[in-house]
């Protein structure tokens, strides 16, 4: 696994089992969100009391924030079923209507990357959500006729990184809309030592604070590293993770204190030792880096925006005060 694959907060196929086994099962066992937390929990109790379907729910935030575990939290409180689908999969009409004629009552839809919908397939939605209903069109030309089936009222729940590439109509038919936050390093904290449990690992509690420091505010990375920590404790120690053991193993995945991993120190140096510190065009720091302008944008730059290490401008990108001084405290790669 490379560093842009190991800290990238998205999963490969290797993963997804695990990941899975990791997720909080309740709304009582999912930490942080406070505030969506308590505005989705007042929406389950009332749907459950009226016996109706819950409004359509939009999440929107990074990758790795528990947007596909709130999905599975949502028909667990319900105790419905749910199916799942990633919206680059779903190619044409009758894919969207297989998937909705199959839905019971109150069930659950949960799309993922719902801003990458084909919009054909986006505009059956639209009686679909409102009306709880499916228009399909039966031949062609002036024969042309609209079948109309009544579909059971269900959930969508849509999660997005970037919500700007939805339509208004699409997100419009959303009852809320909830934002997650990245994580503070206390949930964090309280997250790894959960998975260790899960996992059967022993942790100090200084290590999971470690651990948590370095995980870009993002679950699915804390999770990531706990995993690789603890393949270190199990091949050079006694299996159990201490501060000196969590240490190690983040020095070998170069993970410095701020959660940057190689790349991203890259990238800081890119801009400060070939552009002046900036600003410099998306596509022109792609080619200094040998990266794609997608994985710059999605994965690294995020966190360094967070961090107050970069800023976008109109001119493109520069390197900000606090970025200077972070890789002239690592430009001699003594990280830790």
């Amino acid at each position: 696994m490379t560093a842009t694959e190991f800290l990238a907060p998205t999963l490969g196929p290797d993963e997804d089992e695990l990941e899975r086994s990791l997720r909080p099962r309740s709304l009582d066992d999912f930490v942080g969100q406070e505030r969506v937390k308590e505005q989705l929990a007042i929406a389950l109790e009332a749907a459950k009391a009226r016996g109706e379907a819950l409004d359509h729910v939009l999440l929107v935030g990074p990758p790795g924030l528990g947007k596909t575990s709130l999905a599975f939290i949502v028909r667990e409180e319900l105790g419905v079923g749910i199916r799942t689908v990633a919206g680059p999969a779903l190619e044409r009409k009758g894919d969207m209507a297989a998937i909705l004629t199959g839905l019971d009552e109150r069930h659950v839809l949960f799309v993922d990357e719902i801003h990458r919908l084909n919009r054909a397939v986006e505009e059956i939605l639209y009686p679909a959500l409102e009306d709880f209903r499916l228009d399909i069109i039966v031949g062609q030309g002036a024969a042309a006729r609209t079948l109309t089936l009544d579909l059971p009222p269900f959930t969508l729940v849509g999660a997005t990184t970037r919500t700007g590439l939805l339509t208004t109509p699409l997100r419009d038919r959303f009852g809320m809309t909830f934002r997650l936050d990245y994580y503070a390093p206390d949930e964090l904290a309280t997250i790894v030592r959960r998975s260790a449990r899960i996992l059967g690992v022993e942790i100090d509690d200084a290590a999971a604070v470690e651990i948590a420091g370095r995980s870009r505010g993002t679950p699915r990375i804390a999770n990531r590293i706990l995993r690789r920590v603890r393949d270190v404790a199990e091949v050079r120690h006694a299996g159990v993770v201490t501060n000196a053991v969590a240490a190690e193993a983040l020095a070998l995945l170069e993970v410095d204190g701020e959660g940057l991993e190689r790349t991203d120190r890259e990238l800081l140096r890119a801009i400060v030792g070939k552009f002046g510190g900036g600003p410099v065009g998306l596509s022109t720091l792609a080619v200094a880096l040998g990266e794609e302008p997608d994985t710059i944008e999605d994965v690294y730059e995020p966190y360094l925006l967070q961090l107050g290490f970069i800023q976008r401008t109109p001119r493109g990108r520069i390197v900000t005060d606090r970025g200077r001084a972070h890789v002239g405290a690592t430009a001699d790669d003594k990280l830790f």
